[in-house]
């Protein structure tokens, strides 16, 4: 176990799957124990490679994973948006959420209607599974807001827009639905102080921090591949700007990741809040 002086953190968000992970996952895994990050969640993009972060979760105690199609892949999955084969998917002991799911504007992989159709299957399947949904929100905020609104109109659902760089009208529409609002490296980066305005208002009780990886690596390791022990950072860099202690910023975000992924392993909960007393 990690150096009792360290925070424990969970990262949120991972592809371990990914080639720049999966090809040293035995070293990732042991950089991010020995940084204080005891636990990852492995994400789902694609049904079709859905095997791979679910077989990480399997063999390794301290992983769990997320099924869904990424809106980048909405026009590509013959089963972006089907309900039977989405739920079929999740069937998996170790997966925990629903996703990454969403809608992004930035490319022109899928058409908008493809990506909203996508996405509001997979909220049917987390809201019929009673799972969250990871979600995905770039250069398309109105749509996002307008969506996730209207979907809990229908029934409720829970869930977290990931990697958080949209505005702050989004940001307050979705904790005002009772989402979470999730923070990557980004958070670290020079120009980000929108972003870091938005981190210090959110309430205490929706914030959750993660990598990405291999994708976005905090300062001080810009430009290199991601990893979930570069967590530490973004850790950090929150507590900042919330006016926290990096240990108590890690018991919170704990509490709300736990929270949130509510299917993590009671036992795993009840050994990561025992060892800092957090509630």
């Amino acid at each position: 176990m990690p150096d009792d002086n360290k925070p424990f953190m969970i990262d949120s968000h991972a592809h371990l799957d990914y080639p720049q992970l999966s090809d040293d996952l035995d070293g990732v895994l042991a950089r991010a124990n020995a940084a204080g990050v005891t636990h990852i969640i492995t994400i789902g993009v694609k049904l079709s490679t859905a095997d791979a972060p679910k077989a990480i979760a399997a063999a390794h105690d301290n992983v769990w994973c997320s099924v869904g199609i990424h809106p980048h892949e909405a026009g590509n999955e013959p089963d972006a948006a089907n309900i039977d084969a989405i739920r079929a998917a999740a069937n998996h002991p170790k997966c925990v959420a629903i996703g990454e799911a969403g809608l992004d504007y930035f490319y022109d992989y899928a058409t908008p209607q493809q990506q909203a159709d996508s996405f509001r299957a997979q909220i049917a399947v987390a809201r019929e599974l009673d799972l969250p949904i990871i979600v995905h929100a770039r250069d398309a905020d109105d749509d996002m807001a307008a969506i996730l609104e209207d979907e809990m109109e229908k029934g409720a659902f829970r869930g977290v827009l990931h990697c958080f760089s949209s505005g702050a009208d989004l940001a307050r529409r979705a904790v005002a639905i009772g989402f979470y609002i999730s923070f990557s490296g980004i958070l670290t980066f020079n120009k980000a102080d929108e972003l870091r305005e938005i981190a210090a208002e959110m309430p205490e009780d929706r914030i959750l921090v993660e990598t990405d990886s291999p994708y976005l690596a905090p300062a001080p390791h810009r430009g290199r591949p991601n990893e979930p022990a570069y967590t530490a950072h973004t850790l950090a860099k929150l507590a900042a700007v919330r006016g926290r202690q990096p240990a108590d910023m890690a018991a919170i975000t704990r509490a709300n990741t736990l929270r949130l992924f509510n299917r993590m392993d009671i036992s795993c909960q009840t050994a990561l809040l025992g060892q800092t007393g957090a509630s």
